[in-house]
């Protein structure tokens, strides 16, 4: 009996020995999503850029040309497009989008908006992301200034956990983006 403890007494001792801690690094979940090919569109409306082929393009659900949907069913989103012509009214358009951002204020962590000039192909605008667990993650508008105006929205369908999201969300960010970049207005 002294034996047995003695023997657990000493491998106590031993066990108690320093050991050197670190805390795990932050983890996101491990999505892969195939790479991005594109292609060029024609939507018959007064723009045009180019979209990734794993976007599936539908009319929008309120029926309004010009007015379309490009939906990622791999995941789970959706990004709405939409078109209005310019009748002396750009100055409320332009609230209108720039207000739209805004309205994720509640729920997001931080909301940063670049601008974007293609004096070439006459396209100006603004492009803006949200981080945190607001319900869209990129929003971003374009105008000529004169006639046209068009917005874009990234929406899933899912209840918005940024952490869950982001894969997906960085995704879709990044074909706005290459939207942008390729986009140019029908004569």
């Amino acid at each position: 009996m002294k034996k047995s403890l003695v023997i657990i007494l000493v491998l106590m001792l031993i066990s108690c020995g320093e050991k050197d801690t670190t805390p795990k690094p932050r983890a996101f979940l491990s999505l892969n999503y195939p790479e991005a090919t594109y292609e060029a569109t024609n939507f018959n409306c007064p723009y045009n850029f180019e979209i990734n082929a794993l976007a599936e393009v539908k009319a929008s659900r309120n029926n309004i040309p010009c007015w379309i949907d490009l939906e990622y069913k791999a995941l789970n989103g959706t990004i709405f497009i939409t078109y209005q012509q310019i009748n002396n009214n750009l100055d409320s358009l332009l609230s209108d989008a720039q207000k739209l951002p805004l309205q994720h204020t509640i729920k997001a962590d931080a909301i940063e908006g670049d601008v974007y000039t293609n004096k070439i192909q006459d396209v100006y605008g603004m492009f803006y992301e949200v981080s945190g667990d607001a319900a869209s993650q990129a929003q971003f508008y374009l105008t000529d200034s004169v006639n046209h105006f068009v917005t874009a929205s990234a929406y899933f369908r899912t209840k918005p956990n940024y952490d869950s999201i982001i894969p997906a969300a960085d995704y879709l960010k990044k074909d706005m983006k290459h939207m942008i970049e390729t986009f140019r207005w029908e004569d």
